[in-house]
């Protein structure tokens, strides 16, 4: 979320501040407030996996915008940061499903 924030945001162009801008940056920066959100509800499995759910569909749409930012602005931002940037949400995803079948599978204990 840090180097989204930094190094990705800032240098999109100010035609995208209501756009590309916005919905990069509200992305990257719930994925980890709703993990803490759930984390705080995990007492409730429906509520846990709620926010673990939204948080997946965060990461999915950081990949999103990420993958516009590289394509359509490739002279704005860096290429290989967008690339590792992705496969990092790409991986961060992949966890919290994981963590969200663990979680189904420990509540039914």
């Amino acid at each position: 979320m840090l180097k989204v924030m930094k190094e990705i945001v800032p240098k999109l162009p100010e035609r995208e501040k209501y756009d590309l801008k916005d919905q990069l940056s509200r992305s990257s920066k719930s994925i980890p407030r709703l993990i803490a959100e759930g984390y705080a509800k995990k007492h409730q499995k429906a509520g846990f996996q709620k926010y673990i759910d939204d948080a997946m569909a965060e990461c999915n749409e950081t990949v999103v915008s990420l993958c516009q930012s590289r394509d359509i602005y490739p002279e704005n931002v860096d290429i290989n940061l967008c690339e590792e940037l992705i496969d990092d949400y790409d991986k961060a995803g992949r966890q919290l499903y994981k963590l969200g079948q663990a979680w189904n599978t420990f509540k039914k204990r």
